[in-house]
């Protein structure tokens, strides 16, 4: 999303600031091209909620024909409360649902990711009935561990060599394991995307009735600097010559699932936000632009040391180089870190900034207003408002 600069201006008057401001129609192009993809079995499309759960943005997707992912019982009760159709929304939680016996009920994809949570479902569900199982391949990827999810520093999903036990226990319950999830973190590379296929591949070759997979989201974006951007066109086309040579192998013909939330949504909201204040460490120090949000808003900054683009909104030809941080009593509460050494700090080389000049960050559309400490400081959080 690319509004101009006085369009965020005016938008920053008139809503104040902090402000999240999300497009539409971006996101609904976004969307559309996941619609249009094409694998040679089928594809379910699910938008993972986390990302960024605002009603708004899941009504849309649910018109535009998308299913869900969600990653708790709680986000599953808020669909479900809005009147998505149960059938089109997938559970694969880190924590036992606290309403198994009616999501159960409801019709909802249910993926256990333990023993335990198998064991869960088997006793509330009726015989015959089928569930889904994540598993933990043994391999990840990220731009570093706190965004990996596969592996065996990760706790998401069975762990693999578990795959029979789990089976036995479904059988013997005559219940069927037909869908098996796999999520390995995040990435762009379509061959490492192809190995991930391969490796799933691999282990649904080991659960005869599987007859869906779910690869997961993690498809990367550019945010900044030399990051690259998960083409999905050309990650389709690998995933479907891997799909292809797996059903001329074993004669089994597996429907696709993906669930991207950042490459939905992320580029279609910004953060606007005031400067507050210009503070300096000398000579051999930085200078500091604080500004009026902060980690209670974007959090990813301090967590994963994520880079986002950012940009002051000044009239000046001067460039001056900034430290940017937010205002929560935190020394880690930083919006510029140093690329990979999120300890670090990174000067930005901006346009000169003064006191109440708007700042812009880019990409701010997932994982922010949904995935912040909020009411830290006891700072209100964002508002959100959509053009």
């Amino acid at each position: 999303m690319e509004l101009s600069t006085d369009a965020l201006r005016t938008l920053a008057t008139e809503h104040s600031t902090p402000l999240f401001v999300y497009d539409l129609s971006y996101l609904s192009g976004r969307a559309q091209q996941l619609v249009d993809l094409q694998l040679p079995y089928g594809l379910t499309a699910r938008y993972a909620v986390k990302a960024n759960n605002n009603p708004r943005i899941t009504a849309l997707l649910d018109e535009i024909g998308l299913s869900f992912d969600a990653s708790s019982s709680y986000e599953v009760v808020e669909l479900l409360g809005q009147g998505i159709d149960p059938t089109k929304v997938s559970l694969s939680s880190q924590q036992p649902a606290h309403n198994l016996p009616e999501l159960v009920a409801s019709g909802i994809k249910y993926v256990a990711t333990s023993l335990h949570q198998l064991e869960l479902f088997i006793a509330q569900a009726p015989k015959g009935s089928t569930v889904g199982l994540r598993v933990n391949p043994g391999l990840g990827a990220g731009h570093n561990n706190r965004t990996t999810t596969g592996g065996a520093n990760s706790s998401f999903g069975l762990w693999n060599t578990y795959i029979p036990q789990a089976l036995k226990l479904a059988s013997d319950a005559n219940i069927v394991v037909d869908r098996l999830h796999i999520h390995i973190g995040s990435g762009a590379d379509p061959k490492m995307w192809g190995e991930v296929m391969k490796t799933s591949l691999a282990i649904a070759e080991l659960m005869p009735n599987v007859t869906s997979l779910d690869i997961g989201g993690g498809f990367k974006i550019h945010r900044y600097g030399d990051e690259h951007e998960a083409d999905m066109v050309e990650i389709g086309e690998v995933f479907s010559k891997e799909l292809k040579l797996f059903a001329d192998r074993t004669g089994r013909q597996l429907h696709l699932e993906i669930e991207p939330g950042t490459w939905l949504i992320a580029h279609a909201g910004v953060l606007l936000a005031k400067v507050v204040d210009i503070v300096d460490t000398g000579a051999d120090g930085h200078v500091f632009l604080r500004l009026n949000t902060g980690m209670n808003d974007i959090i990813r900054p301090s967590m994963y040391g994520a880079q986002h683009r950012i940009g002051v909104l000044s009239d000046s030809s001067e460039r001056e180089e900034y430290v940017i941080v937010g205002h929560n009593c935190e020394t880690g509460d930083i919006l510029t870190p140093a690329p990979g050494d999120p300890e670090g700090l990174e000067a930005r080389l901006l346009p000169k900034a003064h006191i109440d000049d708007i700042v812009v960050i880019y990409d701010a559309g997932a994982y922010c207003a949904s995935f912040a400490v909020h009411g830290y400081n006891s700072y209100p959080s964002a508002k959100e408002i959509f053009v």
